[in-house]
């Protein structure tokens, strides 16, 4: 099985200020990744680099092997659609409801016809526990309500490639569950899978692998296994909670 991402040598300051230093990390087809770390270590720019929102200052970002940042706009854009994707800030549109929030990817990048569009709604309002919202507008909803939705439109479309920052931010312990229950699934279907999530007790039943970035630098990349047993002292205190230690 070969690598649906690469990331080689990545380096990115801002302001002069080290954000990602010299990251090599791979994931494999069909994995679901979790990257961890400290807040401020680097993680959310690494999933917009992966996405090309964001460029690296040098260094290569590969995904299904091509250099996702020497594309011309125009392919960039029309790459993007291999792509589910939810940010911290959601980014539901506000004029637009719920079902029309979720049905937006299929409209654009699918031939489904309206009724199976609403059918793929209903189905993932079900299981984001938010059944019956189609007409809701996004100023209505709360924080963790949002975050279901977008969580929704992420995974309506079955993208081959889908990243996660925060999925379960704000949610209540059984509706996070259920997400990443949603999550596993999604992999499960050969969707390669890169998510960062704060939320280390859910993320670790159903990731394959796990990066730990520490400072800007991939201080640990295995198996889910591995950094639950790992003895590197920065990798076991975040793992395991523990309230004494290096970091």
């Amino acid at each position: 099985m070969g690598a649906a991402i690469r990331i080689e040598a990545v380096h990115k300051e801002y302001d002069g200020m080290p954000v990602l230093r010299g990251v090599d990390l791979s994931v494999p087809e069909g994995c679901l990744y979790g990257l961890i770390g400290p807040g401020a270590s680097g993680k959310s720019v690494l999933l917009k680099m992966i996405t090309g929102l964001v460029a690296p200052d040098s260094g290569r970002v590969l995904v299904e092997g091509r250099d996702v940042h020497a594309m011309s706009e125009l392919d960039l854009q029309a790459f993007r659609k291999r792509f589910g994707m939810l940010f911290q800030n959601n980014a539901l549109f506000d004029y637009l409801n719920v079902a029309d929030n979720i049905a937006f990817p299929l409209r654009r990048m699918t031939d489904l016809g309206e009724p199976q569009i609403a059918e793929r709604i209903r189905d993932r309002l079900k299981v984001v526990s938010l059944p019956g919202f189609e007409d809701r507008v996004p100023a209505g909803l709360s924080g963790g309500q949002k975050k279901r939705i977008g969580v929704a439109r992420a995974t309506v479309i079955d993208a081959p490639i889908v990243l996660y920052d925060e999925p379960a931010a704000g949610l209540d312990p059984v509706t996070s569950q259920r997400i990443f229950e949603l999550l596993r699934r999604s992999s499960a279907r050969s969707a390669t899978v890169v998510m960062v999530s704060s939320d280390l007790d859910r993320l670790l039943t159903v990731t394959d692998r796990v990066g730990m970035l520490y400072r800007g630098r991939l201080i640990f990349d295995g198996t889910t296994a591995e950094a639950k047993s790992s003895t590197h002292p920065y990798v076991r205190q975040f793992v395991h909670g523990l309230t004494e230690g290096p970091l």
